[in-house]
């Protein structure tokens, strides 16, 4: 029995809003849209052209209170094969929520604050 990552899902409470975070802050594009025919959910799949993972945006009509994130503990992973130029990017869109420059690594917030981090190409 094999399995495959298929993709990650975030639940927003302003779609557009993080549709367009992504695309700036990631370079992601929307790539399926499915909406209830009783508008009452719309889920969004973002890809990076590259890999056939996605993150699928989830907006429910009903919710209007942030969602709780517990500690924050999880996060996306994305590489990039320019990370200065990308830390420049992340820090002029004042998205950069956490640094470890020990490790080379830092983390970027969505609007709804979910943790993105941002890896140099070919350190992992």
């Amino acid at each position: 029995m094999n399995f495959t990552f298929v993709h990650n899902n975030f639940n927003v409470l302003d779609l557009e809003k993080s549709i367009n975070f992504y695309n700036e802050a990631l370079g992601l594009v929307e790539t399926k849209r499915i909406e209830a025919e009783d508008g009452s959910f719309i889920l969004v799949y973002l890809g990076d052209k590259s890999t056939p993972h996605k993150l699928e945006l989830t907006w429910l009509r009903d919710r209007k209170e942030p969602y709780n994130l517990g500690e924050n503990e999880f996060h996306l992973a994305f590489e990039t094969n320019d990370f200065e130029k990308a830390y420049e990017h992340h820090k002029k869109m004042e998205c950069i929520c956490y640094e470890n420059k020990e490790m080379g690594i830092y983390f970027i917030s969505d609007p709804d604050n979910y943790w993105i981090e941002i890896i140099p190409g070919g350190k992992y």
